[in-house]
């Protein structure tokens, strides 16, 4: 019912483009419709797999390393298992086919050693107690000083690579990874220290893709556009999902069982789990599967055409404008449909015992898609530069780092990584790219950097969120000094207090 609810709007708001808008094919609307129905059963499924097995996974690594002896074994275990999801992470494999002039394997081991080594200085962070605001200050500093050195077109390629590493594989493990390191930690700012892994595992991939381009310096670095199927009967539909079912069957296989292995000789070594939560793990890893495999199947094949032809053909017509309030209608329900921002918002709730519900967070990170997706629309029909955006972007995002809650920062940071996820790189982007063909602008600087952006935008927003909950809570605390103060200026005049059921009369 979660799945259904929250890939209905999106099925909906593309179904109303196609007749007031953009009239389609038939057979472009069926097999959208086929594939909003694998996407519904996949996300179901791969929500229950993340419950059962990647999260108790993650969790109890991130236990085990930090009670190992040996600090270097602690931090090569984190650096083999961050190149490990990073490599199987799906969003990666999409992006990494659309990128030209380099070879799809360099970028994707380039990306994996970026999360590799800062997931060994994001755990090092919980041990050595830093604060995260001061880390991402430091660092972000550094990205953009080497983006004045990257070529420009390479720019929005590498910052995409930071959102799209974080995506339905990577977030369930490394969110839990977390928790298990900062749970072994008794002080009162260990909760705080639970989040922010995935913040920093975002920026490594950036900082690793602008040394890249500046070392490799591609040349002739030109996208193509996807193409839209010939689709003219429904056997024709079953026979395009027929023939790309097994091909991501075998992508999703080679990236779960690389994490399966890694899992197996971990318990091999260490014997952490009894034999019945392993059953548990092994029926949640059998969950798993089949969710990224449906849900990679309906996603690439039902909604990238759609994307491409809906931004293109709006693109040329004479409302090119109604892009932007497209892309904000877009934005405010798409995050629902990612995998990963349940998961997430499921372990804020539980981090911070009911504190930060659910519906806050998936409210707050729906304004924030919604705000990235208008914006996205309005630079590339206009050309706007990507740095004149993630620039004051980030200066405000590092900012307002110094006056909330540090839970917030770790919690916000997260989720720029986390609402880049499948839907981003497979329906936004080719949504870009369409709409970039369509206004005559170049892939590359265009169409490149939604993710970026989309990354982006909750930073600010679930920040701006911990700004009012402190201020809330500041004005709690002084009612109930008040309150205080009151009760012991009574008591002083020798005024008897009556209470009742807890409340002062």
């Amino acid at each position: 019912m979660e799945a259904f609810t929250s890939v209905l709007p999106i099925s909906v708001i593309v179904l109303l483009a196609s007749v007031f808008l953009v009239p389609m094919p038939t057979g472009t609307i069926l097999t959208f419709l086929v594939g909003a129905a694998l996407l519904i059963v996949g996300m179901g499924f791969f929500t229950m797999g993340a419950d059962m097995a990647m999260m108790p996974m993650g969790e109890g690594i991130g236990i085990q390393i930090t009670k190992t002896a040996n600090i270097f074994i602690a931090l090569l275990v984190s650096f083999i298992m961050g190149m490990i999801i990073t490599i199987a992470e799906p969003d990666l494999q999409v992006l990494s086919r659309q990128v030209p002039s380099i070879d799809k394997w360099l970028l994707v081991i380039t990306v994996g050693l970026g999360v590799g080594f800062f997931l060994i200085v994001a755990v090092l962070r919980i041990f050595i107690k830093i604060k995260l605001s001061v880390m991402l200050f430091i660092f972000y500093i550094i990205t953009f000083g080497l983006v004045f050195f990257a070529p420009s077109k390479f720019i929005p390629v590498a910052f995409d690579s930071g959102g799209v590493t974080t995506g339905p594989i990577t977030v369930p493990f490394i969110l839990s990874l977390g928790v298990g390191v900062a749970s072994l930690r008794t002080d009162r700012n260990s909760q705080d220290d639970s989040f922010g892994l995935v913040a920093l595992c975002s920026v490594g991939p950036i900082l690793a893709v602008l040394l890249l381009g500046i070392l490799f310096n591609p040349q002739g670095m030109e996208a193509e556009a996807h193409t839209v199927p010939e689709v003219v009967t429904s056997r024709d539909v079953v026979e395009i999902f027929a023939f790309e079912f097994p091909h991501y069957a075998a992508d999703v296989f080679k990236a779960t069982g690389a994490i399966l292995a890694f899992f197996i000789i971990f318990q091999l070594i260490y014997r952490r789990y009894k034999r019945h939560r392993l059953g548990r793990i092994a029926v949640g890893f059998l969950y798993t599967f089949i969710g990224l495999v449906v849900f990679l199947t309906g996603v690439n094949v039902g909604f990238i055409p759609v994307g491409q032809f809906l931004g293109s053909e709006l693109a040329k017509s004479s409302f090119s404008w109604i892009l932007v309030p497209l892309g904000v209608l877009f934005g405010y329900f798409i995050v629902k449909a990612e995998p990963a921002v349940h998961v997430l918002n499921k372990q804020v709730e539980e981090i911070s015992s009911g504190a930060i519900s659910q519906q806050v967070m998936q409210r707050s990170l729906s304004v924030g898609m919604a705000s990235a997706l208008g914006l996205s629309m309005l630079r590339i029909l206009l050309g706007i530069p990507i740095l004149w955006i993630l620039i004051p972007g980030y200066i405000i995002a590092l900012a307002l780092t110094f006056f909330v809650p540090p839970i917030f920062t770790g919690i916000a940071f997260d989720s720029g990584g986390v609402c880049s996820g499948p839907m981003t790189s497979t329906f936004l982007l080719p949504l870009a790219m369409g709409t970039a063909e369509g206004a005559g602008m170049g892939f590359m600087e265009n169409a490149f950097g939604i993710v970026a952006v989309v990354a982006m935008a909750p930073l600010v927003v679930i920040q701006i969120v911990g700004l009012v909950y402190r201020s809330k809570l500041n004005i709690s605390d002084m009612a109930a000094n008040e309150e205080l103060e009151a009760l012991a200026s009574a008591k002083d005049a020798g005024v008897i207090v009556e209470y009742d059921y807890g409340e002062a009369s």
